[in-house]
């Protein structure tokens, strides 16, 4: 059974950013591109680097360990070294709360 969980505040996170959050036992990366919230897991499918804290430029997501690529929206790789993309998260956003569902 899926739930959405609150993970944070519209104003936490900048238009153009990331950021790591907690949902449950889950590290989500929260990414915001210009102003609509999207979200995936944290941990890059090549060595486990942080998405969260990698550079974002659109709605794609380099990891800052090897530069693998990914698709925020989708979670499709686009670049290597990572062979395997990443889960979506679905996030809804209430008033200035921002919920994903996991």
């Amino acid at each position: 059974m899926t739930e959405f969980v609150k993970v944070a505040k519209t104003s936490d996170l900048k238009p153009g950013k990331a950021k790591i959050v907690k949902a449950k036992d889950k590290e989500i990366a929260l990414y915001n591109v210009d102003g609509k919230f999207y979200a995936t897991q944290n941990e890059c499918t090549h060595e486990g680097g942080p998405l969260g804290e990698g550079d974002l430029d659109g709605k794609i997501i380099t990891c800052p360990w090897h530069t693998s690529m990914f698709d925020i929206t989708t979670g499709k790789v686009l670049g290597p070294p990572a062979s395997e993309d990443v889960k979506a998260y679905r996030v809804k956003v209430k008033g200035e709360d921002v919920f994903v569902e996991i």
